[in-house]
């Protein structure tokens, strides 16, 4: 029996003798010890009772504390597991966005590449295109002026005195038609037609 029972119990009873009468009357009138006992047992019951009910609210309120605390504990592990899940998705989200970047960027660089690699091909096309133009226009220039001598020569130096001096000499005609075909032969009818030959 704990102390605070065996206290209760002693009040009790000093409780219960204390309302005895005195004296010879008292003696007369004092109630049975039997009665008084089980006066006793009843309020010791009723205390151990009271505890009883006491240690139960007691051990509820705390059980009740426990679930609460528990309770919240759980619930503050899902926050931080959904404020977890929440900065994975953003740092997924972050890296899918520069990944696309840097592929968008890469694409463009590539494009630009392309682009330049073209324009540098198309330019160097033209240079030699117009080199060869332009050796193309020399070499016909040499032709014609080629011919215009020989035609020159052949005017002036034509004559019976030149073929009975020398019948197996070549004639300036003879010269000046060889080098008319050579000049076909080697630039093409388009010289003798811009020299109007």
């Amino acid at each position: 029996m704990s102390m605070k029972l065996q206290h209760a119990l002693s009040l009790a009873l000093v409780m219960q003798f204390g309302l005895l009468p005195l004296g010879a009357q008292a003696a007369e009138e004092a109630p049975d010890l039997s009665e008084v006992g089980e006066r006793i047992k009843q309020t010791g019951d009723q205390i151990r009772a009271d505890l009883k009910q006491a240690r139960e609210r007691f051990e509820a309120q705390k059980a009740q504390q426990l679930a609460q605390q528990k309770a919240k504990q759980e619930a503050e592990r899902r926050q931080e597991a959904e404020r977890e899940r929440q900065q994975a998705l953003k740092e997924a989200a972050e890296q899918r966005q520069a990944q696309e970047a840097k592929r968008l960027a890469q694409e463009a660089a590539q494009e630009q590449a392309r682009k330049e690699a073209a324009l540098k091909a198309q330019k160097a096309e033209a240079e030699r295109q117009a080199a060869l133009d332009a050796k193309r226009v020399k070499d016909e220039q040499a032709a014609r002026e080629r011919a215009a001598l020989a035609l020159a020569a052949a005017r002036k130096s034509s004559g019976p005195s030149a073929m009975a001096t020398d019948p197996t000499r070549e004639t300036p005609q003879q010269r000046a038609a060889r080098a008319l075909r050579e000049a076909k032969q080697t630039n093409g009818p388009r010289a003798m037609a811009d020299d109007g030959l």
